[in-house]
């Protein structure tokens, strides 16, 4: 996955995913957070049953991939969630410290001629491979070992993580002790996403037992690992339905295609300057990475998702956002940027269209079946039938 980030923004295709943005004054903080959360945060205090790893991200405060989750749960259930890239949920525990300190102690750098001209030649890019390599995998071992101990001093039963490809070391420490692993989706899954295609379903090592999806579209869209289960436990957390504004367009940004979006946006302004055409950061950048054309509104506050279920339209590249919109009744079209593929499916069975004109937009269509993309939530069900 770092090494696909790496190539695609040195190619110029895509920006960065995910920036992190960090003052001296905010790695400061971050070092007291971490020296203080090593004995107000330990995991290591307490009985639990299970642990729960959510995602970083809580727009209003809230975590919503695993929140009915960990009210299913209960007190019976470790709530490790680090503060290093977001805000820790309240009574969490972490081991951020030693997060920070397992990525700080680098390895010699390995010798990576022969794969970095291969892939040189291959892509005419060149990656530090053996830098990456000297870092990663030291962490990835020291970390390993680390959440061995806790996840046997605790006796944990199952893990439930959410972005299981960016928390190896904890799946591959369960798979050592033989604890079952569900992975709860987060995002959209496609044959292009690096987290979770495997072509032809190799045995690969450090995967989840199960994904749990959103619907049953996902449970198929891709080759999943061999022996990786999946089950449709739906979602609880998009809005109820209210009333569209009818010229409202929400283009829905990512750091991987944003610039190029908003050329889109100001285009469909000039197309069709009688729509309200609003651009939406993804929630990690910043409305400061974007000098906003005439005619477009710059959208930061409140929920997306509650944005959604007031449009009509929405514009998107690859973003899961563009699968909520559909699910909230937004008639969709894709820009034909790069990441369009992400949506091919979508585009093919007529929920979507692939738009390179602006005058595309007011024929893009509604999704009739949004159930396969999001079916209701029956999480609680599957939790108590698995208690038992």
């Amino acid at each position: 996955m770092r090494v696909f980030h790496e190539l695609t923004r040195r190619s110029g295709i895509h920006g960065a995913p995910h920036p992190v943005r960090r003052s001296s004054y905010d790695k400061a903080r971050l070092v007291g957070r971490h020296v203080t959360g090593l004995v107000t945060r330990s995991p290591f205090v307490g009985h639990y049953d299970s642990l729960v790893v959510p995602h970083p991200r809580k727009p209003n405060g809230v975590e919503i991939y695993t929140d009915e989750l960990r009210a299913a749960l209960g007190p019976s259930a470790l709530i490790l969630d680090s503060g290093i890239n977001g805000t820790p949920l309240p009574g969490s525990r972490n081991l951020d410290f030693f997060t920070s300190a397992a990525g700080a102690l680098h390895g010699r750098s390995a010798d990576d001629r022969g794969v970095t001209e291969a892939l040189r030649d291959l892509t005419g890019i060149s990656v530090p491979i053996g830098a990456l390599v000297a870092r990663e995998v030291p962490k990835h071992l020291r970390l390993r070992a680390l959440y061995r101990t806790l996840l046997r001093r605790q006796r944990i039963k199952t893990v439930y993580v959410v972005v299981a490809y960016f928390h190896q070391h904890i799946v591959g420490a369960a798979r050592d002790l033989g604890i079952r692993v569900v992975e709860l989706q987060h995002g959209a899954i496609s044959p292009f996403h690096l987290g979770y295609s495997y072509p032809g379903r190799p045995v690969v090592a450090d995967q989840p037992d199960e994904l749990w999806c959103f619907g049953s579209y996902w449970t198929t869209v891709a080759d999943l690992p061999a022996g990786m289960r999946t089950e449709v436990v739906g979602t609880s957390y998009l809005p109820r339905a209210t009333e569209k504004s009818p010229n409202r367009v929400v283009f829905l940004s990512q750091g991987t295609v944003g610039a190029e979006l908003l050329h889109v946006a100001e285009s469909v302004v000039k197309e069709h300057p009688e729509l309200e055409v609003m651009f939406r950061p993804h929630p990690s950048e910043h409305a400061t990475d974007y000098t906003v054309p005439a005619g477009v509104q710059l959208s930061t506050g409140g929920s997306t998702l509650d944005l959604l279920a007031s449009a009509t339209y929405q514009v998107g590249v690859s973003t899961t956002a563009l699968f909520e919109g559909m699910a909230l009744g937004c008639r969709t079209a894709v820009a034909d940027l790069p990441g369009h593929e992400y949506l091919e499916p979508a585009i093919a069975q007529g929920h979507a269209v692939l738009m390179s004109h602006p005058r595309q937009l007011l024929s893009a269509p509604l999704c009739a079946t949004p159930e396969v993309y999001y079916a209701p939530s029956d999480l609680l069900r599957l939790t108590a039938d698995q208690a038992e």
